[in-house]
């Protein structure tokens, strides 16, 4: 069996209005893919502190997956989500991205995007950070399956910084560049 070793962090999360952040993470796959060790899911801690529209985690990630196929390439997912003083919580990003198919070292960009409503009070509301839209089902959001009914808006990134070993690719007809 091929195998993927991912090593590294959630780095960091920028341009989000909301001051007070968290974030979940997972990394999503096909059948033909499984985890050997590690979690193929975590949370950060809240970051209050902000530097130039930024929350840092320094969430660390350890994973080790093996595949019989290529099918179902693994992808990060992402769900921002911002906290008051209350502790409550809602939220104010959704976004996935591919994990790269050459080994060594990488910056991963993760673009986000919130569920937007046309109605007026809704906005008001989502303006003063008392709540946002959530989906109903996570797998939307990596899936693609009716992602496109939903009425949507640009809202932060996420920034993870990985280090992804490959062993046995090859030996399975796999070529990596």
């Amino acid at each position: 069996m091929a195998e993927l070793y991912v090593f590294g962090e959630l780095c960091h999360a920028s341009e989000y209005e909301e001051p007070n952040l968290f974030c979940k993470w997972s990394v999503q796959f096909g059948s033909c893919w499984k985890v050997v060790e590690g979690h193929s899911e975590g949370q950060s801690s809240a970051s209050s502190a902000r530097v130039e529209r930024r929350s840092y985690f320094s969430t660390p990630i350890d994973l080790h997956l093996a595949c019989r196929g290529i099918q179902g390439w693994p992808k990060l997912h992402v769900e921002v989500f911002a906290l008051d003083s209350l502790n409550n919580y809602w939220p104010v990003g959704y976004g996935f991205a591919y994990l790269p198919s050459q080994p060594g070292l990488h910056r991963v960009r993760v673009d986000t995007w919130k569920v937007s409503s046309p109605k007026f009070f809704d906005t008001i509301r989502e303006k003063f950070h008392s709540g946002g839209f959530t989906v109903a089902k996570s797998d939307i959001v990596f899936s693609g399956i009716e992602r496109y009914k939903l009425l949507t808006k640009t809202s932060g990134s996420v920034e993870f910084e990985l280090m992804l070993m490959f062993r046995n690719f090859a030996e399975n007809g796999v070529e990596l560049h």
